[in-house]
């Protein structure tokens, strides 16, 4: 058996408390996953949680809108702003896809609330529409005890 260092949590696959303080901050979280031909793509995004599960928010015609869709796998990752020595990764999978209509023109109306202290996201493109995935962790990880 492998030995582990003290300050790494050992892999799971909830959120748990303190995990989560750090997602609800307003921290850019990087987001990767996997084009078609197989390389891997990686940006830093605004984040929100739903439950136990991940929210992230594009508009239509980006790299992770063409990419992602129900089942893709995407991988997350982020420092804690307070510690950075205290990170998470996760990896997970698209349980969902919302659309414009069914909340993702809403969804980034609430996180420029979180992250810009506005009520509605002031970059919007003219005609641009949004969609939101909706990612479950599977596995998370992280290092920092505290």
């Amino acid at each position: 058996m492998a030995l582990q260092h003290p300050n790494m949590t050992v892999a799971h696959r909830q959120l748990n408390a303190k995990e989560r303080q750090i997602l609800e901050k307003q921290v850019l979280v990087h987001v990767g996953i996997v084009l078609p031909d197989g390389t891997p793509h990686v940006s830093a995004m605004w984040v929100d949680l739903d439950g136990e599960d991940i929210i992230l928010n594009t508009a239509e015609g980006r790299t992770k809108a063409s990419v992602l869709r129900l089942g893709s796998p995407v991988a997350l990752s982020v420092l804690d702003p307070e510690n950075p020595y205290r990170n998470l990764g996760l990896r997970g999978r698209v349980v969902e896809v919302v659309s414009e209509e069914r909340g993702a023109g809403a969804g980034i109306n609430r996180l420029a609330k979180k992250y810009l202290g506005v009520e509605e996201y002031p970059y919007r493109a003219p005609g641009e529409r949004r969609v939101q995935f909706r990612v479950r962790p599977e596995v998370v990880s992280g290092w920092g005890k505290d």
